[in-house]
């Protein structure tokens, strides 16, 4: 919590910089990629029932705009369910697994006439532990502490009030590997499933 703290004090500090400043609310759905396991042995299966399922989000941002170019940090909550059929020694049983989780991207845009282009890093704070679904140390491991990946996204916006966007979340870890230093800071990127994040928004 407090590699985050000292993102939200760079928001305070580099805000004076930008002539206006927004604030909005937002509301979405996203697909995301179903996570899959590689955990247990012997007659421990668990296959998804979807490669892909939707989810819903909603949160706050704010965007801080200078001649043409903007800053948008936003607090979005999210919820994904997965299915699973998932079979033991004792049978096979259809089980869910859902995740809450906070999403905080910080994300960089510049407008091209009405359209916006934007991209930025993304934490993910894990709100509650996902039911394991096999008795299996591993599963603890894996939904601890915050992680980091990044969006990407383009949108628009309609009498400077209602936003859209359309967003890729993805993984940083494949080209940085698991960690990286920033200031003296170590921060943990994720193996996070890819996501495609549509939302609507309005500002004041």
């Amino acid at each position: 919590m407090r590699k985050i703290a000292v993102i939200i004090l760079l928001f305070v500090l580099v805000s004076p910089a930008f002539s206006q400043i927004k604030f909005g609310i937002k509301a979405g759905a996203e697909t995301t990629t179903v996570p899959t396991y590689e955990l247990g042995t012997g007659a421990n299966n668990i296959k998804a029932l979807k490669d892909a399922d939707w989810g819903i989000h909603a949160g706050v941002f704010l965007r801080l705009s200078l001649l043409g170019i903007y800053l948008q940090p936003e607090i979005v909550f999210a919820t994904n369910t997965y299915d699973y059929n998932v079979t033991t020694s004792t049978g096979t049983q259809l089980l869910s697994q859902k995740f809450n989780k906070l999403e905080i991207p910080v994300l960089l845009g510049f407008k091209l006439g009405p359209l916006r282009i934007n991209a930025g890093p993304s934490a993910n704070i894990p709100i509650s532990t996902p039911k394991d679904l096999i008795n299996d140390s591993k599963f603890s491991d894996m939904y601890k502490g915050a992680t980091f990946g990044y969006q990407a996204g383009v949108g628009f916006d309609i009498l400077k009030k209602l936003t859209f966007d359309a967003r890729y979340g993805g993984s940083l870890s494949k080209k940085f590997g698991d960690t990286v230093n920033i200031g003296g800071q170590s921060f943990n990127l994720d193996q996070r499933q890819p996501s495609f994040i549509l939302s609507i928004g309005l500002m004041f």
